[in-house]
């Protein structure tokens, strides 16, 4: 349906599982007749049509890997299985994106790796959210907003600030296309934007 519909661009995720009821480890189980892994999803996909398909990597290891070797093999069968594009998992520290490029590139992948840029609108979610998903908050960061729970302009100020210095320096490392977590937020990712340069296409009028 997608296809007869126009779509070309699919980003293929697995999805995380649900909260475990009694408290325990969340543990990812497919759904009878559904796919175990993203790399399974993207073949899947592939086999229907030629969609270029978007997966997902993680400059600091994903929580459940085994070890940053077995984070890398799952992104290289997702790489086999058909996927030309890997967007990140966000990430505080230019650095952290620029070790996971070349761990990838002496792996031998093939594969566009775009940043994904959270920009922070609420640090107290931030935090629970960075847990979760194993991201380093640089001490720095914390110090930033520090005292800005009740002041949005002032703390949206500072977001967007250090979202669009983080994006200058990945372009100085050669990044080209960069990915943003919104989180219902466009009007901070669109600042962002505003601050990096790039304009809305100006529309001509007959």
């Amino acid at each position: 349906d997608y296809w007869a519909a126009g779509v070309r661009h699919i980003v293929a995720l697995r999805g995380d599982p649900p909260a475990d009821p009694a408290g325990g480890p969340a543990r990812f189980a497919p759904v009878p007749g559904g796919h175990a892994s993203a790399a399974a999803l993207v073949e899947a996909l592939k086999r229907r049509h030629d969609f270029e398909i978007s997966v997902s990597c993680y400059p600091e290891v994903h929580p459940e890997a085994r070890s940053p070797e077995a984070d890398l093999d799952a992104l290289k069968a997702k790489v086999h299985a058909g996927a030309s594009r890997a967007i990140s998992q966000f990430f505080f520290e230019p650095d952290i994106f620029f070790r996971f490029r070349d761990r990838v590139a002496a792996a031998g992948l093939d594969i566009e790796l775009v940043p994904g840029i959270l920009p922070v609108s609420n640090y107290a979610n931030l935090k629970r959210m960075a847990v979760s998903c194993g991201t380093h908050l640089p001490d720095w960061m914390g110090r930033l907003f520090d005292g800005l729970d009740d002041k949005p302009a002032a703390r949206q100020l500072v977001a967007a600030t250090v979202a669009a210095e983080m994006a200058r320096r990945l372009y100085a490392g050669g990044v080209r296309h960069f990915h943003f977590y919104t989180l219902n937020r466009a009007e901070l990712s669109y600042a962002i934007c505003h601050l990096l340069g790039v304009r809305p296409a100006q529309q001509v009028t007959a």
